[in-house]
């Protein structure tokens, strides 16, 4: 029932929330229920989002929502009435979406959405960059640090005193293969490689011609100069044929040979028989050569821009040569930057898989500490962590902290309070990670890095807590759920199982309003027969004796051994309900065309064994369609209940200013 209930409350005006702005304006009152008011924020949230496109603001569309609105709100003050908001079960429930919901908001509000539009963003520019590096392992010594630190620093001093860029790169960067060229790196585009989330954030931040600060990334510290900007090339999808350059003193067979194929191609042979027969990347010869889509920064230089050079699908370049040997490139299709929500949709997993959510995670953690005030009891932390021995770091490990558990161990702000015992659950549960620490960390050490996760931990609770305060759209969203779920148990309550269980009810509606509503149509009563029998004599046999017998005497006249060889069974089929049954002639005895049973190796045929005329059903033979109208009554009778028992005013002057 309860997934049922969560399916029907996005019927029940609730789903997914879009941001309701907290209210600059006086927010007037559209309408009241008795003493429970809505204003006019919360209709119009209501009113846009379930309708959509189709929310025009107009007369009629205004009006045909403001009545279920106010149907809605009788029922919800009805269900509070009944005092369903204190049924455990369901304030347990709306606990749990509760916080189902904060858990992924606050990081959404937070972090994931922020990082989702700054990704979008960037992608749309492809930006080209130079580096200077000076490398530094992650794990590096302070000394080792020190001297990389210094060395960049060096660098960047000689930049600022107008040295050009080239001459410091060749001075001091220790990137092999870029220093000589300037440290080119080429065009790049968003997302850079995991740990490289520095460079990206210095390569889209720093102007044309400028150099950016130091960073540091997974490889030691850069400066990053941006040296062009271009609208993002997209993703274009090729074939291509390739001939290996051979060593030695043949790589002119090489080059006559990639040339003969390009003749052949400009003589009108397919493109795609040609890299089938002739093309030396084995991996896509077989598909014409085709190598799919790809972006830049996947393929050498020379190969990516005689690709992105080509500006109709078909076309193909002349020969060029890359590091792997000698290519025709053609042009397949060509798709470019994704529209906006495909691209968000797109870069959220990878996101929150790159080290910038964590990053990302931790500055919110610390934005959220420094608003609300922590402190920690470092007496008590020192007395906790005296207390453990070497089990603490096993799976046997059980708290045993005795009169110290009640001692306040964190406060956040000033009246969250946690005692030891709340960080010794924190240990507990996160068994795995205690265990763990043990690789890296002593005994004091360890139990400090997990109390700083536990602290962590603690802090975006406490922010959780605050989320209707802060935020007025989770607040409405939470009104939501509570309302829906309200909703759901009252109408549960007064129409639907009373329509499935109130019997008496149910027969004396059927007697007086829908007896003459539940009607069969021309129907015919109908013997399916089997014969299990490949024979086609014996088929025939069967068809013919059926004609003028019962189906009893069919089955003992044919069925003479253990096994048996003829099966029947009665159906009665509405006209227009069976197409085979419809092609028959409608008559007593009338035969069915044999249909081949390809599992019995057998036949099966139906024979018309009487017409029935048109009748009313009775209630068992309509009882779903008859539940489903009475439910609707019930509804009714419902409304017309909750119109009488509450008094419902319309601001008739707000109602009139939403009209477009």
């Amino acid at each position: 029932m309860k997934h049922i209930r969560i399916a029907l409350l996005g019927l029940l005006f609730l789903g997914q929330m879009v941001s309701v702005q907290a209210q600059s304006q006086p927010d007037p009152i559209l309408f009241s229920v008795d003493n429970d008011q809505v204003p006019v924020s919360e209709f119009v949230y209501i009113y846009t989002k379930t309708n959509g496109q189709k929310a025009d603001f107009g007369r009629p569309s205004l009006s045909e929502y403001l009545d279920l609105y106010k149907k809605f709100k009788m029922k919800v003050r009805r269900a509070r009435e009944m005092k369903l908001d204190t049924i455990p079960s369901l304030k347990n429930e709306l606990a749990g979406y509760r916080k189902q919901l904060a858990s992924n908001y606050l990081i959404d509000k937070e972090v994931t959405n922020q990082l989702i539009q700054e990704a979008y963003t960037r992608t749309q520019e492809d930006v080209r960059i130079s580096h200077i590096l000076v490398k530094l392992d992650a794990n590096a010594s302070p000394e080792d640090t020190i001297i990389a630190r210094k060395k960049i620093m060096e660098a960047q001093k000689m930049l600022a005193s107008g040295k050009n860029f080239l001459e410091v790169c060749r001075t001091f960067s220790e990137d092999e293969t870029t220093a000589s060229n300037g440290g080119d790196l080429g065009f790049w585009t968003a997302l850079f490689p995991s740990g490289f989330y520095s460079m990206e954030t210095a390569a889209y931040q720093t102007p044309v011609g400028k150099v950016s600060g130091v960073i540091r990334t997974k490889l030691g510290y850069h400066l990053i100069r941006v040296t062009e900007r271009r609208p993002a090339r997209g993703e274009i999808e090729v074939a291509h044929i390739l001939v290996r350059k051979i060593k030695g003193d043949h790589s002119a067979d090489a080059r006559t040979k990639i040339d003969s194929i390009y003749y052949a191609l400009k003589a009108g042979a397919s493109f795609e028989d040609l890299a089938k027969e002739f093309s030396e990347d084995k991996l896509s010869a077989s598909k014409g050569g085709n190598i799919g889509f790809f972006g830049i920064n996947r393929y050498e230089s020379a190969f990516e821009e005689a690709a992105f050079g080509l500006f109709e699908d078909g076309s193909y370049t002349k020969p060029f040569e890359t590091s792997s040997g000698y290519h025709i490139v053609k042009r397949i299709s060509k798709r470019g930057v994704d529209a906006e929500d495909l691209a968000k949709r797109r870069l959220e997993p990878l996101v929150k898989r790159d080290e910038r959510f964590e990053l990302a995670k931790t500055s919110m953690i610390e934005k959220i500490k420094s608003e609300i005030g922590v402190q920690v009891q470092l007496d008590v932390l020192n007395k906790y962590t005296q207390m453990q021995n070497d089990s603490f770091y096993t799976f046997l490990w059980r708290p045993s902290s005795g009169r110290l558990s009640t001692k306040t161990i964190l406060k956040l702000g000033k009246s969250r309070e946690i005692p030891v015992s709340e960080f010794e659950d924190f240990l507990l549960k996160n068994a795995g990670k205690r265990v763990n620490q043990k690789r890296s960390n002593d005994l004091v050490s360890g139990i400090h890095v997990l109390f700083d996760e536990f602290t962590k931990d603690e802090c975006i609770k406490y922010e959780e807590s605050q989320l209707e305060d802060k935020y007025p759209d989770f607040k409405a969203l939470m009104r939501e759920y509570e309302e829906g779920i309200l909703l759901f148990e009252a109408t549960k309550r007064v129409v639907w199982d009373r329509a499935g269980q109130d019997t008496i009810g149910l027969e004396k509606y059927f007697a007086n309003e829908a007896k003459d509503r539940y009607q069969w149509g021309e129907r015919a009563r109908v013997t399916y027969y089997t014969v299990k029998s490949s024979d086609i004599n014996l088929l025939e046999d069967v068809r013919k004796y059926t004609k003028g017998q019962s189906s009893e005497k069919v089955l003992k006249k044919f069925n003479k051994g253990n096994e048996p060889v003829v099966s029947a069974r009665e159906l009665i089929y509405e006209h227009g309900k069976n197409p085979a049954v419809d092609e028959m002639v409608w008559e007593p005895g009338s035969l069915s065309y044999n249909e081949e049973d390809k599992r019995s190796k057998g036949w099966n045929f139906m024979k018309i064994e009487e017409v029935l005329p048109p009748a009313p059903k009775t209630l068992d033979e309509a009882r779903g369609y008859v539940i489903a109208d009475y439910q609707d009554k019930l509804e009714k009778d419902w409304i017309l209940e909750l119109k009488a028992r509450y008094n419902v005013n319309v601001n008739q002057q707000v109602f009139e200013s939403l009209i477009k």
